[in-house]
């Protein structure tokens, strides 16, 4: 990979105890026109900064004598402005959010791009310091759990955010995490010591929602016999968690705007404005998009809103967090009283195979219902694969949705489809993956119907009894053991 250029020979002093790391690094740089100086200790950087020698600084977070995050918050205050990028194999959402309190200008997770390096030392060595914000030094339980690249990058915006005031859109797909994201912004950020107040507008009637979110006074309407208390009142100093605000009627929607664009608004049945000193924080799993070109939502507001859009990643495109979540899961219950489960590795590769329709949550609720039901002490893929069938067969939706046609049910996933890539159109190959979908749910509930019996699963589906077994290997179906078997 190619490196951009230095224009000056600027000094970088590079710690970190891998030895290939550190060869690396002095490769590339040097090939860009940078001086390197490394090495696989916390010491002899704390006396290189110290001496006040280099411009920028690369560091590891576990060395062998310290901690790197430990020893940022001692160059930040020797050295103010001297860029620190932190690397760490350790990637989880408290590193990143670590590094950027305690004062570094990047964090970047193990394995790095190169070519991403270059530009943030590019960026670094070009931009002045920023100084630090009071950092948060309590070891607390991480919020959001996840290794992988779709993880990742949402830690390093999170980290990003901690610091400002940004009114932040968080979309996703229902049981994705909107409101562990919303809490973590208010709990690692600058207003931590203010109120978290979280408010669903679909769980509101539509005619109570301003009264709600705004207060009322006295008389405004029939049954206000006392002055009402809303949500922005009651966050005052804090953060506003608006989940689900596709759903905010326009009314509502008209006093919102004026809150984000003047900083007031007025109770139901009041006349003087009232000052407001919230973060906004919205999420929705529908096309705000969609809605604005509908007229069922304000495109001012949603500009408004959407000054940091912020994407969660459904389950389905993150598989590889499976196993931290479920070992995450199941101590969680363990620390309520269930039975302490381990799972297997064939389970696990069951679980991954998985669609997750409803997300983390639905994971989170299958790991429950696994500690507590089931005896065995480690969870096999046979369990598994006894679940999940019974999940296809569990209707997913809500008791609306039980007379649902399947054409309906089909418009319906396409509708989400589509709202999940709200910024353009989905990859193509759609006909293929869509049809997928339907064909894997359709197989593996006739399966469950017939106890895992292929010859009456094949009849059932008006199918050849190989064309089945092939549909079955090619679409990776799990097959459950728990009846006579054709085979």
């Amino acid at each position: 990979m190619s490196m951009i250029e230095s224009t000056e020979s600027n000094v970088i002093l590079v710690a970190d105890d891998d030895r290939a790391i550190r060869t690396v690094l002095e490769q590339a740089l040097s090939r860009s026109g940078y001086e390197v100086r490394s090495t696989g200790n916390a010491a002899t950087l704390w006396r290189w900064v110290s001496d006040g020698d280099g411009d920028l600084v690369i560091t590891d977070v576990v060395m062998p004598d310290e901690n790197g995050l430990d020893l940022l918050p001692r160059m930040r205050k020797l050295r103010p402005d001297l860029p620190v990028l932190v690397m760490s194999a350790q990637n989880t959402m408290m590193t990143a959010i670590k590094a950027t309190e305690r004062g570094a200008y990047e964090y970047l997770p193990k394995p790095f791009d190169l070519n991403e390096l270059s530009q943030v030392i590019e960026r670094a060595l070009s931009a002045p310091s920023k100084p630090s914000d009071e950092a948060v030094d309590a070891e607390e339980e991480m919020p959001l759990i996840g290794r992988s690249a779709a993880m990742q990058e949402i830690y390093r915006v999170l980290a990003r955010l901690m610091g400002t005031d940004l009114t932040v859109l968080i979309t996703g797909e229902s049981g994705t995490g909107k409101e562990l994201v919303a809490r973590a912004l208010h709990d690692y950020g600058k207003r931590r010591r203010g109120p978290f107040v979280a408010v669903n507008m679909a769980a509101i009637p539509r005619e109570l929602i301003e009264s709600e979110l705004f207060g009322h006074e006295k008389g405004a309407f029939t049954g206000a016999l006392n002055r009402g208390v809303g949500r922005f009142e009651q966050a005052e100093s804090g953060t506003l968690f608006l989940d689900e605000i596709g759903d905010m009627p326009i009314e509502a929607q008209t006093r919102l705007l004026r809150v984000l664009q003047q900083g007031e608004y007025t109770t139901v049945g009041g006349r003087v404005p009232i000052r407001s000193d919230v973060r906004i924080v919205a999420a929705t799993n529908r096309n705000l998009r969609q809605l604005v070109r509908q007229g069922l939502f304000r495109e001012d507001l949603f500009y408004r809103l959407n000054v940091v859009p912020l994407r969660l990643p459904p389950l389905r495109e993150r598989v590889e967090d499976i196993p931290d979540l479920v070992r995450h899961f199941m101590l969680a219950a363990a620390e309520e009283g269930l039975p302490l489960k381990t799972i297997s590795a064939e389970a696990l590769d069951a679980l991954r195979q998985y669609r997750w329709p409803g997300n983390v949550r639905e994971l989170e609720n299958l790991v429950r219902r696994l500690t507590a039901l089931y005896a065995e002490d480690t969870i096999g893929a046979d369990v598994i694969n006894i679940e999940l069938a019974e999940a296809y067969i569990t209707p997913q939706t809500s008791e609306s949705r039980s007379n649902e046609s399947l054409g309906d049910a089909v418009e319906r996933h396409l509708n989400l489809y589509f709202s999940a890539h709200s910024d353009g159109l989905p990859p193509a190959g759609l006909y293929e993956r869509i049809l997928q979908e339907i064909e894997r749910p359709l197989i593996t509930l006739s399966l469950a119907a017939t106890r895992g019996n292929q010859i009456k699963a094949a009849s059932l589906l008006g199918l050849n009894r190989n064309t089945l077994r092939k549909k079955i290997r090619d679409l990776d179906i799990p097959v459950i053991r728990g009846g006579k078997s054709a085979d």
